[in-house]
């Protein structure tokens, strides 16, 4: 990452000050699911050739089968939604190039809009773009928040909670983006996906060029979409893990600010401190520029656990 911009990660720049080798660390600094979803076998066909249209179709229905996308909404397959996120704010209805971003949230949709010469607004945008559920805070928006001319809904973190998402409410003045990343825990495979009309669909696919999938993602994210007892039961996992980290957390001294079950967001006294005494136990967490309380853990894997409560 050399944007600049405030993101979870950094575990080198941990390392270096700190010590000890990745194998040594413990990384909550991310939302992304520790146990992902295991990978099938790939063919070296998926490898070797260029991805084939049958392979994009297969996934493109399994995404609309487990998302309940209609047929009257168009949907594309990408290298990631942050790739979606930087392209659209040249694509969807400009007007006065006024956009709202409730904040604190994700940074890379604001970064998007001031790219291509978006004003930021509080009120009477031509745009809004709404994180739900919300990074970090974990705040789920509801129907009467679609009330601009257009919204962009990014459902990175939804995955958690299905019969929350804004699926249903979806039409010509939406464009819903999704990442396969963060639930499914293949943040590396890079692919996101965007729903919304077709017209706005087909010129984001004319940007993104031939082949935006490779072929192994186009296999992997086709037999997860698939395999919905998998995703049954790691929303069960989620929330136990989530409920066991709030304990820990609290018993700790750490109040629960928000979140939802691939983070949690708490409010502490000093959060650089936090961080610090966490890390000198290699145990890496987030912080924020903008808060000097809030500090945001995932999830670790269940041979971590140990590790973190000795931290705390």
């Amino acid at each position: 990452m050399r944007s600049g911009r405030d993101h979870g990660g950094g575990l080198d720049a941990a390392m270096a000050r700190f010590g000890g080798t990745r194998a040594d660390w413990v990384d909550l600094s991310t939302g992304i699911n520790p146990v992902p979803y295991p990978l099938p076998e790939i063919s070296a066909d998926a490898w070797a050739a260029l991805p084939d249209q049958k392979a994009e179709d297969q996934l493109i229905d399994a995404a609309r089968r487990f998302w309940n996308v209609t047929d009257d909404l168009s949907l594309l397959a990408a290298p990631g939604a942050s790739s979606l996120i930087a392209q659209l704010p040249c694509l969807i209805p400009q007007g006065s190039k006024r956009v709202h971003i409730p904040t604190p949230t994700y940074n890379e949709h604001a970064a998007g809009f001031a790219a291509h010469g978006w004003n930021k607004v509080n009120d009477t945008p031509d745009v809004r773009v709404i994180v739900h559920p919300n990074n970090p805070t974990g705040h789920w928006y509801g129907a009467l928040d679609l009330d601009a001319p257009f919204t962009v809904i990014d459902e990175s973190f939804a995955d958690v909670a299905p019969e929350r998402s804004m699926i249903g409410h979806a039409n010509n003045s939406t464009i819903i983006l999704k990442s396969f990343g963060k639930f499914w825990g293949l943040a590396g495979l890079r692919l996101g996906f965007a729903i919304g009309p077709s017209d706005l669909i087909e010129r984001l696919s004319e940007r993104l060029g031939p082949w935006a999938v490779s072929g192994p993602a186009l296999r992997i994210a086709t037999a997860a979409l698939t395999d919905h007892g998998w995703a049954t039961e790691t929303r069960a996992r989620l929330n136990d893990d989530a409920a066991r980290l709030d304990n820990l957390m609290t018993k700790a001294g750490a109040e629960l600010e928000g979140g939802i079950s691939l983070f949690r967001l708490y409010r502490v006294d000093n959060a650089t401190a936090w961080q610090e005494r966490l890390a000198a136990h290699h145990v890496w967490s987030r912080i924020f520029p903008y808060s000097e309380h809030y500090l945001r853990l995932g999830l670790p894997t269940p041979q971590e656990w140990a590790q973190l409560e000795t931290a705390l």
